[in-house]
């Protein structure tokens, strides 16, 4: 698992999460349809739980803190933070990325 693969599981996460709140939640309790909500409740449950399982595995590979671990826990919980995690996590996989330059085996900074 890799740092691209937890972020396109946390847009899906957060997307579906939006569908939840603002597409099923209001078929059931305003048009008496609660039909929406099991099939998208299920969905978001199943993203939801793949995030929580994918960031633990990712913080612990990449050694992040427990900062960044609580971060998208919390981000999970709460509407469009998702997204805002998501630009958190492409600065940290960009400055994972970034390449080393070695001049007699003193790195330089780029």
């Amino acid at each position: 698992m890799n740092v691209k693969t937890l972020r396109i599981v946390g847009v899906l996460e957060g997307i579906s999460f939006l569908l939840l709140l603002g597409v099923a939640m209001p078929m059931k309790y305003i048009w008496d349809n609660p039909v929406a909500v099991k099939y998208v409740g299920m969905g978001h449950g199943v993203l939801f739980l793949l995030f929580l399982a994918l960031l633990l595995i990712v913080c612990h590979r990449m050694k992040w803190s427990l900062t960044i671990f609580v971060m998208g826990l919390v981000a999970a919980i709460l509407p469009f933070a998702p997204f805002l995690f998501d630009s958190k996590l492409k600065r940290l996989e960009q400055s994972t990325n970034e390449p080393q330059t070695v001049v007699d085996d003193v790195p330089l900074e780029s």
